[in-house]
Formats: C-alpha cells, sequence, structure tokens
C-alpha cells in the first residue's frame, strides 16, 4: 500500500543577501524569440535565478562545519550553466489542428518529464495537458551540452526556458485574437486551446496558428504566469502514456518497423571484455533456418535471423575460441584487495578526541533496466540512421560516425521513449554495436542485448569501499571524515557534447570529470567540525557507469550507520541527534515529519526495528523511516525457490524538493528510488568469478520482487514556496538506503560491514552456464520466477 500527502511548508526565515534564496519569478520580464514560420514557431531564452533556503542556527552542542561546494555550487547548476548558451534553442509550435507541439531534447525513459513537460506547457497557455504533444528530438549537435539526460536535471533545467517560450506563443495568439475579435487583449481569455472575448466572440488556436506566425526572427518581452494562478502545476496528473504501458501498445526500440532491419543477437565472451579469435563453424551456423547473416564484430560474433529466437538458435550453435577478457582471472577479493589499497588516508589522526572508525564495502550491483540495451541500425555508404533510447544523443553520434568512417554531419540519432535506465542509457554500446554490425553485415539491423548480456557484460554499479573517522569530545563532534574508494565509475560521455566526452577519454580525464561529480553531489548535512570528503577510483577494466544516484546510495549507507554510532557513543536517540546536529531547518522539517507519520520509538518486537536515514542533493532534502523484519522466521523462510531475507515492512519518506510539478510523478519517482534502495542494501548484486560475473538473468540477480516490498509506504510531498523545481529522479534512494541499513544494525545487533548483506550467503540458485554464453530460455515458466 501506498499512501502520500503533503506536509505544510516550512515557515520561510528572512531574505538576506547571500542566503541562496531566490527572488520571487512574479512578473519578471523575460526575452524569447519568435520564428519565422508558416505557423506559431517561438524559442526561448532564460536568466539565472536562486532559490531555496540557506543554514539557520544549530544547537550548542554542534560544532558548525564550514560551506561545502555543492551547498553553493551543486551539479544541478553545473549542468544548467552547461546548457546556459543554447537553452534558448528550443521551439514550441502551435499546429494548425489547434494541438501544440513541443520536441523535448531530452530522453524519457519512464521517469515522466514528457507529462511533466505537457503539464508545464499547458499552464502557460491555457491548454488541457492532452492538446500539448511532446516528442523526444533527435540528436542535435548544435545544443552542445543541452541534451544530456542525468543528474536529476531535466525539470530543472528546462523549466524556465519551456514556460518562457509557451508564454511567448500564448502572447502571440492573444495578440492575433485580439485584432480578430477587434477588442483589447487585456479584456480576452484563453482556455483549452479557445480564446474568448469578453464582449462576445471566441477563435480557437487553430484559426490563429498562422495569423499569430513570424515572418522574420525577432527578439521580444514575455512576462509569466504568477504562481498563485497555476492551475495545473502542482496537481497530481496521470502519466499520459500510462494506457500504452499497460496495454502494451507502447513503442520502444526493438517495437520499430524499420524496413530491412532484421533480429540481430551477439554471441558474447564468457570472460568480461574478452573478444573472439577463431570461429569453428560460422559456415554451418550461416545455413541454420531463417539465419541471413553471421559475422565477426569487435564484442563478439553478430548472428542476423529472420527471428530473434533463431539468432539466439544461432547463437548457441556456435563454437568460437575466446581471447581473455579485461578481468581474466580475477573475483570479488582481488579486485577489492586493489580498491583497499588505493584507500587515500585520513587527515585528521586518530586520537584528537575519543576517535570511532568505521569501514564498509559495497559489491558490484547491474544497472540492467527492464528494456534491454537494444537498437536498431541502418549504415549505407554516405549516412547512417540509428534509433535507440539514448540519454547523451550527441556524443552518441560522434562516435557512431567515428565507429563507421562518417562525418558525424551524415548520422542522424532518432531518440526512442525506453523501458527504464537506472543510469545504463547515458551509455549508447547497444547503439555504437548496431552500426558497427549494419556496416559489417551491409544490412540494417535490430540489435537486442539478451538479460544474459546485460548482467555478464553491461554496465554495472562499480565496487567500493567507504571509510569513516569521527571525532568526539563529550556532546561535540570535532571531526568527520569520510573516504569513498571505488573501481572507476565511467563517465564518458562527459556532459552530453563531443568536447567533454573526447576530454574524458584522455589520460586521467575520466577520474578529473569523476571527482568533479563528487564534489558537486556529496554533502555531509551535520554540524560535525571539521568535515572532509574525497573520492578515489581505480581499476578502468570494467564495464561501469554512474548507476541511479551515483555515488549517494553507498557514502550516504556509510553515513547514517556512522551517525547512528555517534549517537550512540554519546547516549542520544538517533532522531534527537540527527535533529541536533542537522545544518538548518528545512532539513528538520522532513525529518520531523517522517517521525511523527512513521511513529519513531515506537515499540517494536524483538528481531524487528526502525531505522532513520537523511539526504540532500539536487537542490532538495529527504528523510527516510523504516521498519524492518529479521526475525528467523522471517529470514528463513521460502518463497519459491527462494530464501527471503529480512523484509522491510513499512518505509516513510518525507521529501522537499521546491516547487512539485506534479505530486503523483514525484510520488512514483520516490517509490521506485525506495524499491532500488531495497535491492542495493538487502539482496541484489553481481559475483565475480575467474573473470566473469556469475548472475545471467533476473531469476538469479534478485532485486527487488512483490514479496519483499513493504506493504506499507507513505510519501510525504513537503509543500514549499518555491518558484522553481528541484530535482526528483534518483531522489528517493540515498535516504532510503540509509534507513534501511540502521534498521537492520538496530534489529540483528550488528553493525552490517558490506552490502548488500546476503552477498556472501550461498547462492540458492544454479549458475547458468558460460558456454554457450546465452542461457536457453526457461520452458515451464513461473517455476523459474519468484
Amino acid at each position: 500500500m501506498a499512501n502520500h500527502r503533503f506536509a505544510p511548508p516550512r515557515t520561510k526565515e528572512p531574505k538576506e543577501p547571500g542566503t541562496g534564496l531566490r527572488a520571487p519569478v512574479g512578473r519578471r520580464k523575460f526575452l524569447g524569440y519568435l520564428i519565422a514560420a508558416p505557423t506559431l514557431v517561438v524559442a526561448a531564452e532564460f536568466t539565472r535565478q536562486q532559490i531555496f533556503d540557506a543554514p539557520s542556527t544549530a544547537w550548542a552542542a554542534a560544532t558548525p562545519s564550514g560551506p561545502q561546494t555543492p551547498e553553493v555550487y551543486d551539479l544541478l547548476d553545473a549542468l544548467r550553466d552547461a546548457g546556459r548558451p543554447t537553452a534558448n534553442l528550443i521551439r514550441i509550435e502551435v499546429n494548425k489542428d489547434g494541438t501544440v507541439s513541443f520536441a523535448l531534447p531530452r530522453s524519457d525513459n519512464g521517469q515522466g518529464i514528457i507529462t511533466s513537460t505537457q503539464m508545464i506547457i499547458a499552464e502557460e497557455m491555457g491548454l488541457e495537458v492532452d492538446q500539448v504533444k511532446v516528442t523526444l528530438a533527435d540528436a542535435r549537435p548544435e545544443l552542445m551540452f543541452n541534451q544530456l539526460t542525468g543528474g536529476s536535471s531535466t525539470t530543472f533545467t528546462t523549466y524556465t526556458p519551456i514556460r518562457v517560450a509557451a508564454a511567448l506563443a500564448q502572447m502571440r495568439l492573444l495578440d492575433a485574437a485580439s485584432q480578430l475579435l477587434q477588442q483589447d487583449v487585456r479584456t480576452l481569455t484563453s482556455r483549452g486551446g479557445l480564446i474568448t472575448g469578453a464582449t462576445g466572440g471566441s477563435v480557437p488556436f487553430s484559426a490563429l496558428a498562422e495569423k499569430a506566425a513570424s515572418a522574420v526572427d525577432q527578439q521580444v518581452e514575455v512576462a509569466l504566469k504568477p504562481r498563485e494562478d497555476f492551475a495545473i502545476i502542482g496537481k497530481p496528473q496521470n502519466k499520459t502514456d500510462a494506457r500504452d504501458i499497460v496495454t502494451g501498445r507502447k513503442c520502444f526500440a526493438t517495437d520499430l518497423q524499420i524496413p530491412d532491419a532484421l533480429p540481430t543477437v551477439i554471441c558474447r565472451a564468457p570472460d568480461l571484455n574478452g573478444t573472439p579469435d577463431d570461429v569453428e563453424n560460422i559456415d554451418e551456423v550461416r545455413g541454420m533456418p531463417g539465419i541471413t547473416d553471421v559475422e565477426v564484430v569487435s564484442t563478439g560474433v553478430a548472428v542476423r535471423a529472420k527471428t530473434f529466437g533463431q539468432a539466439i538458435d544461432g547463437v548457441r550453435a556456435l563454437r568460437v575460441q575466446w581471447n581473455d577478457g579485461t578481468v581474466h582471472g580475477e573475483d570479488d577479493e582481488s579486485v577489492l584487495a586493489k580498491v583497499r589499497a588505493a584507500e587515500l588516508p585520513m587527515a585528521v589522526p586518530a586520537g584528537v578526541g575519543e576517535t570511532i572508525d568505521c569501514a564498509f564495502t559495497f559489491y558490484f550491483a547491474s544497472s540492467s533496466s527492464l528494456e534491454t540495451n537494444s537498437a536498431i541500425a541502418d549504415v549505407r555508404a554516405d549516412r547512417a540512421e540509428v534509433w535507440g533510447a539514448m540519454k547523451n544523443p550527441i556524443a552518441a553520434s560522434g562516435d557512431i560516425a567515428k565507429a563507421v568512417g562518417l562525418p558525424q554531419s551524415a548520422v542522424t540519432v532518432h531518440v526512442t521513449e525506453g523501458g527504464g535506465s537506472f543510469g545504463r542509457k547515458l551509455f549508447y554500446d547497444a547503439a555504437v554495436e548496431a552500426a558497427e554490425c549494419s556496416k559489417v553485415i551491409g544490412k540494417p539491423v535490430k540489435l537486442m542485448w539478451t538479460r544474459a548480456d546485460d548482467s555478464r557484460q553491461g554496465r554495472v554499479h562499480p565496487m567500493a569501499t567507504s571509510r569513516i573517522r569521527a571525532q568526539i569530545s563529550g556532546d561535540t563532534v570535532l571531526s568527520y571524515e569520510q573516504r569513498h574508494t571505488s573501481v572507476a565509475t565511467q563517465v564518458n560521455p562527459g556532459f552530453g557534447d563531443a568536447i567533454s566526452t573526447g576530454a574524458v577519454k584522455a589520460p586521467l580525464g575520466n577520474l578529473t570529470l569523476s571527482e568533479s561529480i563528487f564534489e558537486l553531489t556529496q554533502v555531509t548535512p551535520y554540524d560535525f567540525g571539521v568535515s572532509t570528503r574525497f573520492l578515489n577510483e581505480v581499476d578502468m577494466r570494467f564495464n561501469t557507469t554512474s548507476m541511479r544516484n551515483i555515488y549517494s546510495p553507498n557514502v550516504a549507507t556509510a553515513r547514517e550507520l556512522m551517525v547512528d554510532q555517534i549517537a550512540a557513543k554519546m547516549g542520544k536517540d538517533p532522531y534527537e541527534f540527527r535533529r541536533a546536529f542537522l545544518k538548518h531547518d528545512r532539513m528538520r522539517g522532513v525529518l520531523d515529519a517522517v517521525a511523527k507519520e512513521g511513529r519513531w520509538g515506537r515499540s517494536m518486537k524483538k528481531g524487528t526495528a526502525q531505522g532513520l536515514g537523511f539526504h540532500t542533493e539536487y537542490k532538495g532534502v529527504s528523510a527516510a523511516l523504516v521498519e524492518i523484519d529479521c526475525r528467523p522466521d522471517t529470514v528463513n523462510r521460502k518463497i519459491r525457490e527462494a530464501v527471503t531475507g529480512p523484509r522491510v515492512t513499512k518505509v516513510t519518506f518525507a521529501v522537499d524538493i521546491g516547487l512539485v510539478i506534479n505530486p503523483r510523478g514525484l510520488e512514483a519517482q520516490m517509490m521506485g528510488g525506495i524499491n532500488d534502495a531495497l535491492a542495493l542494501i538487502l539482496t541484489s548484486s553481481l559475483h565475480l568469478t575467474d573473470g566473469h560475473f556469475v548472475e545471467a538473468s533476473w531469476d538469479n540477480y534478485f532485486y527487488t520482487r512483490q514479496w519483499n516490498t513493504p506493504p506499507e509506504m507513505n510519501i510525504i510531498i513537503v509543500d514549499s514556496d518555491a518558484d522553481e523545481p528541484g530535482g526528483a529522479g534518483e531522489f528517493g534512494l540515498a535516504a532510503t538506503c540509509g534507513a534501511i541499513a540502521t534498521a537492520y544494525a538496530r534489529a540483528v545487533g550488528k553493525v552490517p560491514e558490506y552490502f548488500p548483506i546476503n552477498h556472501k550467503d550461498p547462492f540458492p540458485f544454479e549458475p547458468k552456464p558460460l558456454v554457450p554464453p546465452i542461457p536457453e530460455s526457461p520452458t515451464d515458466g513461473l517455476r523459474h520466477t519468484y
């Protein structure tokens, strides 16, 4: 069961210079552009504003910490500033049928940004949501840094530009209607695509689309709708594609019917990143039913056939000699030893006060989403066309061009809607691979990675350690230091443009960008005196990705466990301790909300417990209160063939991200993040053995299932009077991870040292075979699912 409600807005402190509060948008003027076109087309430009609250004075027991980078300038600011030069290059078109069209230069993988964008445009133009048609833009290299979907930044970076464009369109339509109706424009009203005069008469948008158009490009000023007049923004709205999703009509990459693009699957090495050396029976497989082509490519052996089933049969029949992969012979422990060897020292030596040291390990986790890695490619001698759910389409078009030997201008990349991402689709491996297959085969291909491909050769959340040292004296925390060390998190798409994409491939370039992202996202939200956070990354041999919420789930889990230990050392209640040391009232507001709603401190049976977690990021604050059942009867019971393990029975989660566009969408995002957190802390990891990952499907990669989803989720959306939204897409994870970990530690009476907590348990499954690398699909269906 999931419930959500709004908490009242926090009491705002006085607006003082330098507090970080944003001035209200109100009726300030913004610049926009009329674009020369047969019907009304407008573009937008925007200027920087600032929002959100400043710190308030903490309790006397807290030693104030100095400002941390994200408290002044964070990843959202960096992404918006990177895209600022081209932010005005978005266009809203009013069509002859009265609808409004907008090609969003972002990637929607289920997070709901198409719906929220429809709401923003509909609000500013007085339309119904379904009168706004939002599609995803093809790769537009001229946008430079402004077509990256990541860091929960879409709404934050596009909110004002889209509003400016929509307001300009509305202004032009009103001006045109004023002339047609011969009435003062100030007396006209607009609703549902119809402009009505005060003294009678009305005219639909469809009759004004051409009349409102401009013959030349020109710059104009426009005022935005004041927040107090909002009728759509802030109201719950179902996803506009929800019916298509649940009825199977929604179209993903492999659903597209591109002429002559036939199903293609790649036979891959058993070792991670292994390459083909020799194929013993290639001609034999070419003669199998339905198979049209079998060719060696850089990542394996591509099999093209009339159906995916025939292509998989061909892959299973291949006999290939493989070269060793990039981590041949390595396992979890050997890689962990390399990570630990790279851990950075603490700045404050032990013994300055009473010292508490903690260390935690986080194992590899799969970044696979519901839709496997897929793409369609049609490469010709002089051009290439590619379709796929890419979150970095500009960088993708450049790398595809290099792979097939064409200029970037000859490559067209169509961004399709995706079935989940979690950071996976920041990388476009499938698109480049499909283009290579199409070039080598000489025909269009519809490439699909199998689930085994995604698990064993796909991109993963890297193994990491997080070490913390705190020095305390009495009721004061003198210092708090965290050292996060990780297998390298590959971020090679950069900020989504050709420049930064190339720069991070240079020596130490990836580490430079990783350090930048870590520094722009990680905040210790407590006044813990001298506070430092540093990242070090090693080992580039793995296929990793900036998986959902990147560093924050691991960093927050370690931090919140340490906070509980400091509180225990001081003899303080975990809630009261957090409340005393959090930096300002906005933070305390979400903590208070979950403590009250979740009944913190209530009596719990032995083996069960409550736990708290807090996190701040993306211009927002969040807190989670988790209840967990670790009693033996719960841990040891079986559902089908799976041992269940601890069960989270209730999650209360409070979030304040500033202005909320769609409360229903925000609630869904938080629920998704909660389920991700359950997986990362309790059940889901990849095991590296002799150079390969063992897991090969979701029947042995234990992502959160129905049986371990909390029966009760309560999402509290804290109302805010901020004028802009923060980021939401990844925000449900970190606080929940911390709360699950602290609840587990309190329930079992021991602080866990690694995550997920079941990683070292015996496998409750029979590992899939390595050769052939694609496991045979089960024929008895649900018996193999849990």
